[in-house]
Order: C-alpha cells, then structure tokens, then sequence
C-alpha cells in the first residue's frame, strides 16, 4: 500500500523540504564544489551560491561551542521553518488540499526562518553589532524569498495536520 499524500502534512512535508535544502545544499561539499565551480557573476552561478547560503561545518578539532555556533544558522533555519509552517495560518485553515494558500504559506515560512535564523545566529557571534544582525537577516530573508518556493511546493497538497 503506498503511503501518498494521504498521510503528508502541510508543516511537515515543507520541513523535510528545509531539512533536505539545508542538508545537501549547505553541506561543506557542496559548498566547496559550487565556490570552485561556478561564476558568480552569472545567473545560474548566483543561483548555485545562493543555495548554499545555510552552509554548514564541523570539523573534529573545533570545539563543541564553535561548531554549534557556526551552524547555529542552519539548524535555526529548518527548526524554525517548522515553527512558521505551524504557525501561518494559510496551510492550517485551507479548505481543501492544494490550495494556493498552502504554497505561499510554505514560501513565506521559509523567508521568515531565514531572515530569523541569520538574525538570531549573528547575535551569538563573537563582537555582534546590530548592522551585522541588520544585514545578515537581510541575507536571510533574500536567501528564503529565492528558495522558499522549494518549501513552498513541498508543503502544497498536505494534509492540515488534523482532520
């Protein structure tokens, strides 16, 4: 029996989606790859860079602290992603399944995360200023607005988590 969207949630359909963008995407090979291979004064080289912007790193002589903090962004940006999914009403008070509400739930969700996340990760940087947090956020919600449809699209056609 498959399994279809007849189990799928809105929230959590469109935080697996986070999850796999941020895993893949931000992970230190394909980070590296896209630095060494791409253009980024091209469309699809920006593009190719911009989806790494959650990047993330450990490394065995790094401490515990400075591993968290450096991917305190990234981890932020999916846990919060759940967050907004649960909290924007659009993918709760859909009527039916699939209803554009849904996407730009998804969508808006993940620019809300990204823009939250960088925020909150550049407040626990050593020497934090507000135009640092300011720009960063900035980054964030440009990085969500880009690859937010990604989310959106994910969480289109689930369920709204009660029935």
């Amino acid at each position: 029996m498959a399994l279809g969207n007849r189990y799928k949630t809105a929230p959590g359909a469109g935080t697996l989606a986070a999850f796999v963008l941020v895993l893949v995407f931000g992970s230190p090979w394909y980070s590296d790859w896209v630095d060494d291979n791409t253009d980024p004064e091209t469309a699809g080289g920006w593009w190719l860079r911009l989806l790494s912007w959650p990047r993330w790193r450990f490394d065995a002589s790094d401490s515990l602290r400075d591993v968290i903090v450096g991917d305190l962004k990234a981890i932020l940006l999916v846990v919060l992603t759940a967050l907004f999914l649960y909290l924007l009403p659009g993918s709760q008070l859909a009527r039916a399944r699939g209803t554009i509400s849904q996407f730009f739930a998804g969508w808006a969700a993940y620019i809300f995360a990204g823009g939250f996340a960088a925020l909150l990760a550049t407040l626990f940087l050593s020497n934090p200023s507000l135009l640092s947090a300011f720009r960063a956020a900035g980054a964030g919600a440009g990085y969500g607005l880009f690859v937010g449809w990604i989310v959106g699209l994910a969480s289109l056609g689930g369920w709204r988590g009660t029935r």
